[in-house]
């Protein structure tokens, strides 16, 4: 094997294998290196298992609520080694596939742990790899909160949540963030009793605060319980359990714990700041062409500073690889990537809240106007209730889509052309949405504050 490449890539996650990827395409010699698995977190540990674990959810829910729909089923139970073999089925699959496009394109794959021991190589397996170009996609883990451990057993991370054999009975979750709130959601469905706790004023607090207005308005309905706006303090560990005290005093009991404070970028021995890599808190630093100060040294996914999502490293890792082969590629804008969370009812957005409309055009220059579902035909079909708000600049363009209910992952590939492409309300209002489809309730908000309301009060 050569050990000389056109680009080198550290971690075969989103990030890295899309720039493998691409770069083959461009006609680059391309090496992955990665320690563990081949799709990285998202793919294993992450988005799809999550995914999978919600949708077994999904079905419970359906079933208890069959009657609803004239449907006689009862749910007799949660088969979790069922459940589990449904979700590492599906992992398996694209696993398989992405292993043989990898193979197609040519790509030499290196399976063990690098390190970046000069500016233009990573030492792994004793083999120094130069390239003339490298990129670092080392990803990302599961953080915890100083003096709180994860045993993997009272206390768990995202990672072990999904391999548990059992329901549990009674489950704390720690955060009430994107991870927080898709596995509070799971684990309801799934018939567990789930309490949040969550330090800052909101749930989902980095989306529009109408969001996280109906999500709890939501929850309390599906008998989700939650503390906002209480710290942690201390947990203790219980014969039956664990037992937690938050801010003020209060204790709560259950038979587990799950930390879902975020995730912090996995850099640590990689040999970065060695090599002179320009670091903060543990982040790669890159300006927006994802050049870190290190000259031929990229960096895409979670160790950049900015959202933490697998399609982001996806799109960025296509990026380097474009600008490596000379394409000159469009800066990727971070406010246009969209943003879903998969609980029920699913959060999705793209672009900017109302409150940061305000304070980047003025407080008097912004519209906004809120399309309830309740007027949406596929959405009273479905049974489920939220809305969707548009952010404008006064007589300017849409520049933000904020969307809850139901499905609304499903929308947001049209929100994100309508923010990314800068279109007026008058120019989505006058596009046809098929009937009856939730994705009309896009078309009627954009009616509606083109001035034209149809299914929809002014």
């Amino acid at each position: 094997m050569s050990d000389s490449f056109d680009v080198v890539i550290l971690g075969g996650g989103s990030g890295g294998y899309a720039t493998a990827l691409r770069a083959t395409q461009l006609g680059l010699s391309v090496a992955l290196i990665e320690k563990d698995k081949l799709g990285g977190t998202c793919l294993h540990r992450g988005c799809i298992p999550t995914k999978a674990l919600l949708h077994a959810g999904e079905v419970a829910d359906l079933t208890r609520e069959a009657s609803h729909f004239g449907v006689n089923a009862e749910l007799t139970g949660v088969d979790m080694k069922g459940v589990n073999a449904y979700k590492d089925g599906v992992v398996a699959g694209l696993y398989k596939g992405l292993q043989g496009l990898v193979k197609h394109a040519k790509v030499t794959y290196i399976e063990g742990a690098g390190k970046l021991v000069a500016p233009n190589a990573i030492e792994v397996n004793g083999q120094r790899v130069t390239g003339k170009h490298v990129v670092l996609a080392t990803g990302s883990y599961s953080k915890t909160i100083p003096g709180l451990e994860i045993d993997g057993d009272k206390v768990l991370a995202s990672e072990e949540a999904l391999t548990l054999d059992r329901v549990p009975t009674s489950a704390i979750v720690l955060g009430g963030g994107v991870i927080g709130v898709e596995f509070a959601s799971a684990w309801k469905s799934l018939g567990a009793d789930v309490t949040i706790v969550e330090a800052l004023p909101r749930l989902v607090a980095a989306e529009d605060p109408d969001i996280s207005k109906q999500l709890e308005r939501s929850f309390r309905k599906r008998g989700i319980n939650f503390k906002v706006g209480k710290p942690f303090e201390k947990l203790e560990k219980t014969a039956n359990g664990v037992k937690v005290t938050i801010a003020g005093g209060e204790t709560l009991e259950a038979e587990l714990l799950l930390v879902a404070v975020g995730r912090g970028p996995s850099t640590a021995n990689c040999g970065y700041e060695e090599q002179g890599v320009k670091m903060d808190r543990g982040f790669v630093l890159t300006d927006e062409r994802l050049r870190t100060n290190v000259p031929g040294v990229f960096a895409v996914g979670d160790i950049v500073p900015g959202l933490q999502l697998a399609h982001r490293g996806f799109q960025q890792g296509i990026f380097v690889a474009e600008e490596i082969a000379g394409l000159k590629p469009a800066p990727i804008v971070e406010s246009g990537i969209p943003r879903v969370t998969y609980c029920d009812p699913e959060i999705a957005s793209v672009g900017i809240t109302e409150a940061q409309a305000k304070e980047k055009f003025g407080e008097g220059n912004v519209e906004t106007y809120n399309y309830n579902l309740g007027g949406n035909g596929k959405s009273k079909i479905l049974n489920t209730q939220g809305f969707i708000k548009l952010v404008r600049q006064k007589d300017g363009p849409v520049v933000g889509v904020h969307m809850i209910g139901a499905r609304m992952g499903e929308q947001v590939g049209e929100a994100q052309l309508i923010v990314n492409w800068e279109a007026f309300p008058a120019e989505v209002a006058q596009l046809i949405h098929a009937h009856p489809t939730q994705n009309e309730a896009l078309g009627e908000a954009h009616l509606a504050l083109a001035g034209k309301p149809l299914h929809a009060h002014n």
